[in-house]
């Protein structure tokens, strides 16, 4: 069999895995700066909220996260009354942001926590409120900060992917167990999903940089 045969179904599950990953990147940051800042909260709700959804999903694997949403969720729902059922994207895609949104979280509240709090004492002089501080001085000092533990958790993101064949979604990884079944060659279809998710993993690697790159000239200039 030619490698050129697997290209095809390689392929397409590479371009599923890309797709999960960026989604997964997109709600997992706003997971992790909603309950970030949540867990800085003075609301005691708020406050509690977040650190028991960090708590929770950082303190739990991601498989049993991904098989709950996916196989137990619907049965609590019947049991309820209630339809739960989610189609294997959905949860893929959430198991995913809410796993990343937890780490996530934890980078967003101690950037904010590790900026100079005479930075605050002059937002105060300011007579900016809380609200004021924290968007407008506290962030935009923070963001840079963040973002070389959010690169690594984008990389940890991609490979996490990798879960979600065990609910059918036809990823890289699915692909590749298809064509091993069929073909009985995974040296060759190994090797490659290997060669393509460092692949994957190089260009993820490489815009991060770029926006790491950004975010850091833009808080130059905003000094």
């Amino acid at each position: 069999m030619d490698w050129h045969d697997y290209l095809g179904p390689l392929g397409r599950g590479a371009w599923v895995t890309i797709q999960f990953t960026l989604y997964s990147m997109f709600f997992g940051a706003v997971c992790s700066f909603a309950f970030g800042i949540g867990k800085l909260s003075k609301n005691p709700f708020v406050k509690g909220f977040s650190i028991l959804y960090i708590e929770i999903f950082r303190g739990t694997s991601l498989l049993v996260q991904l098989f709950w949403l996916f196989f137990a969720l619907p049965i609590a729902g019947d049991m309820m009354g209630i339809d739960l059922r989610l189609s294997p994207v959905v949860a893929g895609v959430l198991a995913l942001s809410l796993n990343l949104g937890a780490y996530g979280a934890e980078i967003v509240r101690g950037a904010i926590q590790a900026v100079s709090p005479s930075q605050y004492e002059a937002a105060t002089a300011l007579n900016f409120s809380s609200s004021q501080a924290l968007w407008r001085v506290a962030l935009p000092q923070a963001i840079p900060e963040m973002m070389p533990s959010f690169s690594n958790l984008a990389i940890a993101a991609l490979k996490d992917t990798s879960l979600v064949s065990l609910i059918t979604l036809h990823d890289l990884t699915f692909a590749a167990e298809q064509l091993r079944n069929f073909y009985q060659d995974s040296t060759t279809v190994y090797t490659m999903v290997l060669l393509m998710y460092f692949g994957i993993a190089l260009v993820l690697s490489f815009f991060m940089r770029l926006i790491e790159s950004s975010v850091t000239r833009w808080r130059g200039h905003r000094r």
